[in-house]
């Protein structure tokens, strides 16, 4: 059993009445304890799709915060890809000073309670942390991501928050294709400078990836909406059910439309498959569409919600990175017996966050290692009754630095399952290459972008997050989001 919220806060509340946190110094600061997330009992969340960390106590946040040494030469804004002023705004947090400390946050990024659920803190920010370094422990980082996570909540549920302010108008318009991470970084920074944003959204809900992609359990989709509503009320418009490329093509925006400039954040939205036997059978899906079914589409809401729910019992997940831990969760949710994850490397090996990795554990969600899958076999009604694997032993180490799985010939075996997820990634959408005449991509399909710009190959239209990086982090593709903004900016108002 994990300790309750209530036990954590009662310890946590014991170390601030033994620390004063003016007083410290650095040793002392890097011996107070890591202060763990609450989270619901496992065998209470696997039947629910609410949220499975409940966040940090006000005690918990400011015992956390004091564990930061406030280094002058600040590395973990290193590791941040929109350099956000990580210890000022944790020395506020660790004084309780809760709103000022998101006012800092918000100076480099408007999804902070996004970013502190979702982005993978342990390989950016804290992976530079000083105290990580000092426990030569990278999980004993200060928890930078779960102290963004608080303020940002608290300002939200206190209406403390404060809509970013908007400039003078300057007569440009401009549209962003897409409402992921990517283009609300973008369209946040270009409509502070006072130009004209129209977003554009495919589906009949915004928010990209956030709202099709990540779980309720790991992202509610009630904070989405609200940061949705933000940019509302600086005033950008955003018009859903369009999609780009065939309700109207970027060179309509341009030519037609008056817009001035278009941002491309339309994502990675193409699964990849695997090329075996049998991927076709009833019973095979996408991450994407699984995914998209349950997220978007409710299908969990049995008796509520027009989706149909696939009947599942065996579930077998190929894959290892973080959408593969999101749709073995979600199967077990949505009521599988058996859920396994088959991954033709080791656990050392897989990309998915560690945290990720425990909760899967903790929820039974069982792991087949250095196994691969040859094809997928089905009644004769078509519907998929097995798997047939092969064991892997791992060889030399490849371009990503991983060993490379080698396959063991003979030791093939069927396996019985009734589902099959395959979960190993993303191209990017090629509707708007198809489209639009002089734009550019890599043999991959990511959009070629000036790397200081983020403009493409075709004059006024730039382009960032997935549909350039391929599949990347939140933060990452909010990153690209505000250069490009700024890039746009200076593009505009040289027109």
């Amino acid at each position: 059993m994990h300790a309750t919220k209530e036990q954590l806060d009662a310890q946590a509340q014991v170390l601030l009445q033994q620390y004063r946190e003016s007083e410290l110094k650095a040793r002392e600061r890097a011996q107070i304890p890591l202060q763990e997330m609450p989270t619901q009992q496992p065998q209470e969340r696997v039947y629910n799709m609410q949220e499975v960390a409940l966040g940090y106590s006000e005690n918990q946040v400011r015992v956390e915060a004091m564990r930061c040494l406030q280094c002058k030469n600040k590395p973990c804004i290193a590791g941040c890809p929109v350099a956000i002023d990580i210890p000022a705004f944790i020395a506020e947090a660790a004084q309780g000073n809760f709103t000022k400390s998101v006012e800092i946050i918000k100076e480099s990024s408007l999804l902070p309670s996004i970013c502190g659920r979702v982005c993978p803190q342990e390989s950016q920010c804290q992976k530079f942390c000083t105290v990580g370094k000092m426990h030569k422990d990278v999980d004993q980082s200060v928890s930078i991501g779960r102290i963004e996570r608080y303020v940002a909540d608290y300002a939200r549920e206190h209406g403390t928050e404060t809509v970013p302010a908007v400039k003078s108008a300057t007569g440009r318009k401009v549209a962003i294709v897409g409402t992921g991470p990517a283009s609300i970084s973008a369209a946040a920074d270009l409509r502070r400078e006072g130009h004209q944003v129209v977003m554009f959204e495919a589906l009949h809900k915004a928010g990209g990836v956030l709202v099709y992609g990540i779980p309720e359990f790991r992202l509610p989709k009630k904070i989405v909406e609200h940061e949705l509503d933000n940019l509302a009320s600086m005033g950008v418009v955003i018009k859903r059910n369009y999609l780009v490329g065939k309700t109207r093509k970027i060179s309509d925006l341009m030519e037609k439309d008056g817009f001035d400039a278009v941002f491309v954040g339309s994502g990675a939205g193409l699964p990849k498959f695997m090329g075996i036997e049998g991927e076709n059978y009833i019973g095979v899906f996408s991450a994407n569409e699984y995914l998209t079914r349950s997220n978007l589409m409710k299908a969990y809401a049995v008796g509520e919600s027009l989706t149909p729910l696939f009947d599942s019992h065996k579930v077998a997940v190929f894959g290892g990175g973080n959408v593969a831990m999101d749709a073995a969760r979600t199967a077990k949710r949505l009521g599988a017996e058996q859920v396994t994850i088959v991954y033709r490397r080791t656990e050392v090996e897989m990309p998915a966050r560690k945290e990720e990795v425990a909760h899967a554990k903790e929820e039974g969600i069982e792991f087949l290692f250095l196994h691969a899958p040859l094809k997928i076999t089905a009644d004769e009604k078509g519907r998929v009754n097995g798997v047939q694997l092969i064991t892997c032993e791992l060889g030399e180490s490849d371009a990503s630095g991983r060993r490379s799985p080698v396959e063991i010939p003979g030791s093939e075996q069927m396996h019985a399952y009734d589902t099959v997820i395959i979960a190993i990634g993303n191209d990017s959408n090629p509707l708007i290459k198809a489209t639009t005449d002089g734009i550019e991509v890599n043999r991959r399909g990511n959009f070629i972008v000036n790397e200081e710009t983020c403009e493409t190959t075709l004059k006024g239209v730039y382009a960032g997050g997935d549909i350039v990086l391929g599949a990347a982090t939140v933060i990452l593709a909010m990153g690209q989001g505000r250069k490009a903004a700024k890039a746009m900016h200076a593009y505009l108002m040289n027109l």
